[in-house]
């Protein structure tokens, strides 16, 4: 316990440097309970709380810039991207998207406190065609706060993290060992969810070839185009024959469906 201690003490901010920059570039990773631990220590003047909170932002900033400039010049090729690596792929470019035209602009000073958005919304608003100078304003602004906030609450709750710190050296386990076992367990539950996810999307989904073999055929089929304005507007391409609704639109349109043929969905 005491030599983890030790180790953190010395590279600290180097820790905190390479766990936010690999979380901000889109990997699984967990940074608040650095943030946490690097916030406790600095109110025992171990860490500066203002280089710390200096640390986080040079770290945030050139993952956030980099998949802003990927969703300028990559449009939805980027999200699908960033979905596939995602522990949420079932929900994830249905989510950003939805919140980021709900909210606006304004989603990204939030954005970090939301699990997975973080890294969704910034290639969302080069895609939305925002400007670099107000990307870099406001994206910095929700840096500032996500990190001030949980070295804060380090700060504020140093004791009860000492305490689960005794705990945890008493049982005889390294501080570490506690740690990756939490994380690992963790993403190993996430990993699991997604296989099941990728296995029931296997199952439905049809490819291209084979709807095209079964409208030659002279099968009936619909095809609803559910994709986002902002996709369709950015490819460019249309489905043949497809009854084309806003996502959102489907609680108030499913009755234009017709229900006596298969339906297939093409979607973000």
């Amino acid at each position: 316990m005491r030599e983890t201690l030790d180790f953190v003490i010395r590279h600290g901010y180097m820790i905190l440097f390479a766990v936010v920059f690999v979380e901000q570039a889109g990997l699984p990773v967990a940074s608040v309970p650095v943030l946490l631990g690097i916030g406790a220590l600095s109110a025992d003047g171990r860490f500066s709380f203002a280089i710390a909170l200096l640390v986080a932002l040079f770290a945030s900033l050139p993952a956030d810039i980099a998949w802003f400039e990927m969703g300028r010049h990559k449009g939805y090729r980027v999200l699908r991207l960033l979905c596939r690596i995602s522990l949420e792929p079932d929900t994830c470019v249905q989510t950003s998207t939805d919140v980021f035209r709900r909210y606006g602009m304004g989603t990204l000073v939030l954005a970090k406190f939301i699990p997975g958005m973080g890294v969704v919304t910034t290639p969302m608003a080069g895609l939305m065609g925002m400007r670099r100078a107000l990307f870099l304003l406001l994206d910095g602004a929700g840096a500032a706060l996500w990190a001030t906030l949980y070295l804060g609450l380090g700060v504020i709750f140093r004791r009860q993290l000492e305490d689960v710190a005794a705990v945890v050296a008493r049982t005889g386990v390294s501080l570490a060992a506690v740690v990756i076992g939490a994380v690992g367990g963790y993403l190993g539950w996430k990993w699991l969810g997604r296989r099941r996810y990728l296995r029931r999307l296997a199952m439905a989904r049809i490819s291209p070839e084979e709807l095209w073999r079964r409208m030659e055929a002279g099968e009936e089929v619909t095809i609803l185009d559910l994709r986002h304005d902002s996709e369709l507007d950015a490819d460019g391409s249309k489905v043949p024959g497809a009854l084309r609704f806003a996502p959102q639109d489907l609680d108030t349109r499913h009755r234009e469906i017709p229900r006596d043929r298969d339906i297939i969905l093409y979607c973000t």
